[in-house]
């Protein structure tokens, strides 16, 4: 391939990425709001050519969650990003830690490799760089060679972390040290970024007690406050809170709630914004962007600043990593990165995936048609690992749902290895807790049965739920009775005014498969997103077996009555 000859900027600005299985675009709930737009050119201003505005590229990254092995076009984006543009900026909104085997393996130092090659000016924590306790992030970040933000986790009191932290906005940052926010200098001009990370952390992974998760609205200001103070009016929140999560914080009130933010990069709600979100709630706008996960696209935003630091015109897109034209990546490996990977790091990869997790005595059926036409065994497993690892982040949890489609081949007796279990679970989904009222239940029920006895890839296998149906009724009408296990031992009668906690994952939460009343729960603020994946999920559970070793039945928790 002709590098500068096929990969060029022009190319970029027609870059749009496809909807994929895992991804529903969550503006979209938003659409007829008076104070937010979705434009990709969003705000003017009538003194804008008389006025010498300062024009930024925001790179950006989140919830990578180590798919490394899309790193070496990433690079090559970033690179050909930085070339084309003279004031550019590289951030990760967090959740590097955890998703693959690489790291299973590395614990992150493989994509800070990656991550020091290109140079990141900052990256936030996410949830899930506490997987592993303190003291493996500790190791992430003495090797950094960019400074980390987050004004509302306080390290102080950390014994692994406490020595690189600094409970500050730095003008001069170092590399591998922690800061509230810093302050970048580009061209003479001063733009302020801070980060914040969710206070789910405390509950959805192990920070363990001496990590202190602060108010982030209030920080939010107080670092607005600092930054104006040390003359900067261009400010950058790099968040991981979610862009309408459920969990308690996210960007969308974030930018209502805190004047003076220009842009929000964020992360952690996995969600595609194709093109900036622009909030216009307070006496200036507010642009928010993300870049949906596991490093499937490159974000860019370029915005352009007046003098006064006002935000008076922006746009932005998703650089499709994984876009091909004639069966050939549209963007190139970079050659330094493709090696080090293929070299270093791939091959203890590649023979992890060997490991033999666990052994069922019994076929595990699932894939097309059986999971997306009535209920199987595996289906049975996979939901109640998901609801078991649910228990443990909301105990109420009481119901799973996972579609049938992303159960997407059977096993066969033996031994099950990490690679049948990617391939039964390919997509990489991640855990949504909904709540839900019953009678919302049973209108999702209802979709889920709609073309029985032909195949749906949203029939929803189910676990602590059973229910009836005929396939000869019409569709809408179909659920006869629905049984809920509410204390985790017997069933009784679904209460369509009650308030049930359901787990999920997060692509069906979000109104994947066409489940519109899960995506109404959603843009509520409903449904909170812990993150964990689900081979993940399903592999500990396997774990848990005894002898790790398990032998499902279909045990009657779904039944046509027109068979």
């Amino acid at each position: 391939m002709n590098y500068k000859k096929n990969y060029s900027h022009k190319l970029f600005s027609v870059l749009a990425a496809t909807a994929i299985a895992t991804s529903v675009t969550a503006p979209a709930a938003f659409a007829n709001s008076n104070d937010i737009k979705n434009s990709a050119t969003t705000v003017h201003n009538k003194d804008e050519k008389k006025n010498k505005n300062f024009d930024l590229t925001i790179m950006h990254t989140n919830d990578t969650h180590a798919h490394l092995d899309k790193i070496a076009r990433r690079i090559s984006a970033i690179k050909q990003v930085r070339e084309d543009n003279s004031n550019s900026l590289l951030l990760d909104a967090g959740d590097v830690f955890t998703g693959t085997l690489y790291f299973n393996q590395y614990e992150g130092l493989a994509d800070l490799e990656f991550m020091n090659l290109i140079g990141y000016d900052a990256m936030t924590f996410g949830n899930h760089e506490f997987d592993k306790g303190t003291a493996t992030l500790a190791n992430f970040i003495k090797g950094a060679k960019f400074p980390l933000v987050s004004a509302n986790v306080n390290f102080q009191q950390d014994a692994n972390v406490k020595n690189y932290f600094n409970n500050r906005i730095e003008k001069h940052p170092k590399d591998g040290q922690i800061y509230n926010g810093i302050i970048k200098e580009m061209n003479g001009e001063k733009i302020g970024i801070f980060g914040l990370t969710t206070a789910e952390t405390k509950d959805i992974s192990s920070p363990g007690p001496d990590v202190e998760f602060e108010n982030y609205l209030e920080e939010a200001k107080q670092a607005v406050k600092e930054f104006k103070k040390k003359g900067v009016n261009k400010i950058i929140a790099l968040t991981h809170i979610g862009y309408n999560d459920g969990g308690g914080d996210n960007d969308l009130t974030l930018a209502k709630e805190v004047e003076g933010i220009d842009v929000i990069v964020g992360g952690h709600s996995h969600d595609k914004l194709d093109q900036p979100v622009v909030v216009n709630a307070g006496k200036e706008p507010t642009v928010i962007v993300q870049a949906n996960e596991y490093s499937k696209y490159l974000g860019t935003l370029d915005v352009a600043f007046d003098k006064k630091g006002k935000v008076v015109s922006s746009s932005g897109k998703l650089i499709d990593l994984d876009q091909k034209v004639n069966n050939t990546y549209v963007i190139p490996d970079d050659p330094e990165s493709a090696q080090i990977l293929e070299t270093k790091y791939k091959p203890s990869v590649v023979e992890m995936q060997q490991t033999v997790v666990g052994k069922t005595t019994v076929d595990l059926i699932g894939g097309n048609p059986p999971a997306r036409t009535g209920e199987t065994n595996l289906g049975d497993l996979v939901t109640d690992g998901m609801l078991a690892k649910a228990k443990t982040i909301n105990p109420d949890t009481v119901i799973a749902f996972q579609n049938g489609g992303g159960i997407r081949t059977s096993v066969s007796a033996g031994d099950i290895t990490l690679a049948k279990i990617f391939e039964i679970m390919p997509f990489g989904n991640t855990l949504g807790i909904m709540k839900l009222t019953g009678s919302e239940i049973k209108e999702a029920l209802e979709f889920s049965v709609k073309d029985a006895p032909s195949a749906f890839g949203g029939f929803l296998q189910v676990s602590g739920l059973k229910f009836t149906f005929d396939s000869r009724k019409p569709a809408g009408q179909r659920v006869q009775s629905i049984d809920v296990k509410g204390d985790g031992v017997h069933y009784t009668a679904l209460e369509p005014n009650k308030t049930y906690v359901v787990a999920t994952n997060t692509f069906t939460a979000k109104g994947g498969d066409g489940y519109t009343v899960f995506a109404k729960a959603y843009s509520e603020g409903r449904v909170s997103e812990p993150g964990f994946v689900d081979w993940e999920i399903f592999t500990d559970y396997l774990t848990t077996q005894e002898g790790k070793t398990v032998h499902p039945s279909v045990e009657g928790r779904i039944i046509n009555l027109a068979d």
